[in-house]
């Protein structure tokens, strides 16, 4: 070195790679939009006819003293084998290590702010949030990412692999998405340890999969009415949701969230919006005399201006989707059915006993064709149809004819 000057280096407008010596160029560019004006910049080459390269910075922010020095030093981890390039990347990681002090739950936290406004189901954060609590904060939930080793991993998945296969796949899969997300959003290149493809998957058996559709225990149809006045001499607002869900044949979430607003009892229809409808489409359910009768009967008690079944403990809310399923194990003994297994009862009857068309009773379900050209060229939505065949659903369950209602 020694071959360029400061007065040079400042004075200097000819583009090119001025050589200093020992590897290092003072590099002189000219702007693109202005000829006249160049930028000046330092750049250390090495290796056989120089095809190493790296930046040290722009001058005169770094001056040639400095610059000189720099090479110094880069020489110097050359000659113990050692790539300068590696090794400032990992000076840079080690100082963003220092400043960054977030922990995986700090990161667990953000991830899932930022990724609810997009989950259909609110009971998925409630989800997300008491898996990590329970099997991943305990061991990781202290550690930055780059501290979580696959021994963490293993300690958090190895008790539950076998005996709780879905639920250790749901929280690997969790454990894997936060901590990339880590990683992009603060640029830090980490192992993560709770990838399945090329990591766990040489250490972790295979998660056994349900191969057969799992089907929700049901009530036998022709038990239905039996059952139905059961549930009116109950009574409470449990009792009366789940006579609304089964007359609606409904999933619990639409008809635990139903507001008054969505009800219009003047032209006998209840609109669910599409935000809370599994499809993502708004689906329009025609009232029967009988599902008429009791949202008048609740209208009636002023429970809640906004919802149609508020909890009974806290009014200001909805009722919980395990109010319904509590009252089938515990306040009717019948741990042997389920909510949603009404709308198999739905379908029983009404494909086994009644003359109603196929695409009518699954409209009346919600559900999408499976043929998905019938489906493209089906733009209605049978409601005219499905007005007769809800108001024959409502007096089988209700064992009454609609004419000798009061």
């Amino acid at each position: 070195m020694g071959k360029l000057t400061d007065t040079f280096c400042k004075n200097t407008k000819v583009p090119k790679m001025h050589p200093d010596g020992d590897g290092l160029y003072l590099k002189v560019q000219a702007s693109a939009k202005d000829k006249s004006r160049v930028t000046k910049s330092w750049m250390f080459r090495w290796g056989a006819g120089g095809k190493n390269t790296m930046g040290l910075g722009s001058y005169p922010e770094v001056t040639l003293a400095r610059a000189r020095e720099l090479t110094l030093e880069k020489r110097r981890l050359i000659t113990e084998g050692i790539d300068p390039r590696e090794e400032r990347q990992q000076r840079q990681l080690e100082i963003k290590r220092q400043q960054n002090t977030k922990t995986f739950k700090d990161h667990a936290l953000d991830y899932i702010d930022a990724q609810k406004a997009g989950w259909k189901n609110p009971k998925h954060v409630q989800q997300w949030q008491n898996t990590l609590a329970t099997y991943a904060y305990p061991v990781i939930g202290d550690l930055t990412i780059e501290q979580i080793s696959l021994d963490h991993i293993r300690q958090i998945l190895d008790p539950i692999w076998s005996t709780k296969s879905e639920t250790a796949e749901r929280i690997r899969g969790r454990l894997e998405v936060i901590i990339d997300a880590a990683m992009v959003k603060e640029d830090r290149p980490v192992m993560n340890h709770a990838r399945w493809k090329g990591r766990l998957e040489h250490l972790l058996p295979a998660p056994q999969r349900k191969k057969r559709l799992q089907h929700h225990p049901a009530l036998k149809y022709a038990a239905l009415k039996p059952f139905y006045d059961l549930l009116k001499a109950h009574g409470g607002i449990a009792a009366m949701c789940m006579r609304f869900t089964i007359l609606t044949a409904c999933r619990t979430n639409e008809s635990i969230g139903a507001t008054w607003a969505e009800i219009d009892l003047e032209n006998r229809v209840w609109t669910i919006p599409k935000t809370r409808m599994k499809k993502g489409k708004e689906h329009r359910v025609p009232l029967s005399d009988e599902a008429v009768a009791l949202l008048k009967e609740l209208k009636g008690f002023e429970l809640s201006k906004q919802w149609v079944f508020p909890s009974p403990m806290k009014p200001q809310q909805h009722l919980s989707n395990m109010g319904m399923l509590s009252l089938l194990k515990k306040g009717l003994n019948r741990p042997d059915i389920t909510v949603h297994g009404f709308r198999s009862t739905f379908r029983d009857w009404a494909g086994e006993t009644t003359n109603h068309e196929r695409e009518v009773i699954e409209h009346a379900l919600a559900h999408q064709l499976a043929d998905e050209t019938e489906a493209a060229y089906q733009r209605g939505d049978y409601f005219e149809k499905r007005k007769v065949l809800m108001q024959d659903w409502s007096t089988f369950a209700a064992g009454r004819n609609p004419d000798a209602m009061t």
